[in-house]
């Protein structure tokens, strides 16, 4: 199989769970290649994501390393299958490989947790409020790419449209709620589209009032995304240079942790809907 020359972040984690159950086994990249017949450049490839590798050399691997999660090897072995050109590889080469590894980070979740502080949700925004956000941005993007952007956000909302959506809780700050953009009447459209959202199955929207005062996080948003197994969570965190990725159990827990304690510190799903109603009634 020919090598990527960007890999995705998906392909990325693929192979770093084969190099996670390689380590566990006590394994060289040299016992490895033994396994399947070729030279350990390759090996080191395919755990880098630089190279595919086939469902059966995953198998293949897991078996002498005596793995003995049998979901968590299938669900590699899924990920070794799955080959399949997303809606978003459309996107690819007009807009920055990290928004389109996000697409597919959502698109291969079982259930997304999101905390926004700033912003509403992406998932929920009108093209009218993503349009006020994205061009909010120095220096100035072009119209074009401003446009793309706006079109890849609006795409990423069909998932909720799939005959098995993943099920979506959201923790919403009261500030984000209350940040004009696009103004008031972007805004006020902008809150009725998230109260509409709020009411279909699956989908949990949640408000932090300011009144609650300091909580964790607070400097960044979080996007947590859960896999068929649990192995395969991840959490993509926003930057100011691009999106980060992160599987690190340390990291997973610390994450979980945030979640937890905004889903003890948060109004109920059908007071949030009020509270979100109220702030748009006031505009």
């Amino acid at each position: 199989m020919p090598t990527r020359t960007t890999p995705t972040v998906r392909q990325q984690r693929l192979g770093a769970e084969l190099r996670k159950m390689r380590l566990a086994a006590g394994a060289t990249t040299e016992y490895a290649a033994g396994l399947l017949g070729i030279d350990r450049t390759r090996i080191s490839n395919m755990e880098g994501g630089v190279r595919a590798v086939s469902p059966d050399r995953v198998r293949t691997l897991a078996c002498n390393y005596a793995c003995p999660d049998e979901s968590y090897v299938e669900a590699l072995v899924a990920m070794a299958e799955n080959r399949e050109r997303g809606w978003w590889e459309r996107y690819r080469g007009t807009l920055a490989a990290g928004m389109l590894d996000i697409a597919e980070l959502e698109w291969h979740a079982v259930r997304i947790s999101t905390t926004q502080t700033v912003h509403v949700p992406g998932l929920f925004q009108t093209e009218d409020y993503a349009r006020a956000v994205f061009t909010a941005v120095l220096p100035p993007p072009k119209r074009l790419e401003v446009e793309l952007r706006v079109a890849h956000r609006m795409e990423r909302q069909q998932i909720f449209e799939r005959p098995e959506p993943p099920a979506y809780v959201g923790y919403i700050h009261e500030a984000a709620l209350r940040m004009r953009f696009g103004g008031v009447d972007a805004m006020r459209r902008q809150l009725k589209r998230l109260c509409h959202a709020s009411e279909r199955d699956g989908i949990d929207v949640r408000v932090l009032p300011v009144d609650v005062g300091t909580f964790p996080g607070a400097g960044h948003a979080l996007l947590y995304a859960e896999g068929v197994v649990p192995q395969l969570d991840t959490v993509q965190l926003d930057s100011a240079h691009g999106p980060e990725f992160t599987h690190a159990e340390a990291q997973l827990a610390k994450y979980r942790a945030h979640l937890e304690w905004m889903d003890h510190a948060s109004l109920s799903a059908s007071a949030s809907r009020d509270f979100i109603r109220n702030i748009e009634r006031s505009l």
